[in-house]
């Protein structure tokens, strides 16, 4: 029997192509983390959180500028100017992550409605060619107007044709 296994090149190769399956022991539902991280994005694109970052960023200033016996962060803010850059640093990437899951849901609904379109338009088609053969055939048909006519017409022969054979007086 021939042993198939692929070489430590190829196998090494064929981990990083492709996505793990998490640490051992330890597994992400990536869906979860698609949904949170999308929560968090819309909830920092909101006047709320523009209007509770303001607060707390005024809060902050005042009590390091006035409260002197308080002062964990002392005029150049370094600690604030670090809290901002580790929050610009985990927002970019969820908003990024929601805006690429925003364009998948967006790539399946555009698909879908290609399909819709596409199926309505072969029933429009279908529809129009039935239309078409009915027209022909009601064409060939005789109509209720048609018909009427032409019983007016027979009946109108009929009572021209029994005045003519009606018995004249004799003499």
């Amino acid at each position: 029997m021939s042993d198939k296994r692929p070489s430590a090149s190829q196998s090494a190769r064929a981990r990083l192509e492709t996505p793990g399956g998490g640490w051992r022991g330890f597994h992400i539902d990536v869906e979860a983390v698609g949904r949170v991280s999308e929560s968090i994005a819309r909830f920092l694109g909101t006047g709320k959180y523009l209007l509770i970052q303001t607060v707390v960023v005024i809060v902050w200033i005042i009590l390091n500028v006035a409260a002197i016996g308080l002062q964990w962060d002392p005029y150049p803010f370094i600690l604030l100017n670090l809290a901002f850059s580790t929050q610009a640093a985990y927002a970019a990437p969820l908003i990024l992550l929601a805006q690429n899951r925003q364009e998948n849901r967006d790539r399946v609904s555009l698909e879908e409605d290609r399909a819709r379109a596409e199926q309505t338009k072969a029933d429009t088609e279908f529809l129009a060619r039935e239309l078409a053969s009915l027209r022909l055939a009601v064409g060939e048909v005789a109509t209720r107007d048609y018909l009427r006519r032409e019983l007016e017409e027979i009946k109108s022969l009929l009572a021209a044709r029994d005045d003519d054979e009606e018995p004249r007086p004799s003499r």
